[in-house]
């Protein structure tokens, strides 16, 4: 594979992508190109349509850049592009999660660092979010531990075939 310097302008977003980037993910991507560069290369066809990258190319548009890296996939049949459009974006949302602890464990220490997080796609809310997770409310009742005394309740609805009473408004 060899990578190209091509003019974003040159670039065809490909018409029917179902993938969409709004402009908190693009102020995301910009961020991030503005600290690491740009990373990831843009896959296109032949002709130059973007098969994955569309949001990055996005992102080097609005920072002024004349030309993204590309990768050039002629291999592809038509149908192939199509469907890789969709696994690329697919396959990067499923499966796989985060290690918890491991995740606050390097958020923690690049926040040290004076880390940007903009950078990196998280927002100040998740951070604290990861580094300082909720306590467990004590007062709220577990509801495995306490049984519920029906005696003397009024219920409000009765099973016809059975009998049993319940109130479909309490838990």
């Amino acid at each position: 594979m060899t990578i190209e310097h091509l003019k974003t302008s040159d670039l065809i977003p490909y018409a029917r992508n179902a993938k969409k980037h709004d402009a908190a993910q693009i102020s995301k991507l910009c961020g991030s190109i503005k600290e690491f560069g740009f990373t990831n290369p843009v896959l296109i066809d032949r002709d130059n349509g973007i098969i994955a990258g569309h949001g990055r190319v996005l992102a080097a548009q609005s920072l002024a850049l004349e030309s993204v890296p590309c990768i050039r996939l002629g291999h592809l049949s038509d149908t192939q592009r199509r469907a890789y459009i969709l696994a690329d974006n697919r396959l990067a949302e499923i499966g796989g999660g985060w290690d918890e602890e491991m995740l606050k464990l390097e958020l923690a220490d690049l926040r040290e660092l004076d880390v940007d997080f903009d950078c990196l796609g998280f927002d100040a809310d998740m951070i604290e979010q990861k580094l300082n997770p909720p306590e467990p409310e004590e007062n709220y009742p577990d509801s495995s531990s306490k049984e519920i005394d029906v005696d003397g309740m009024q219920m409000e609805c009765a099973c016809p075939k059975c009998g049993f009473e319940f109130d479909p408004k309490k838990p």
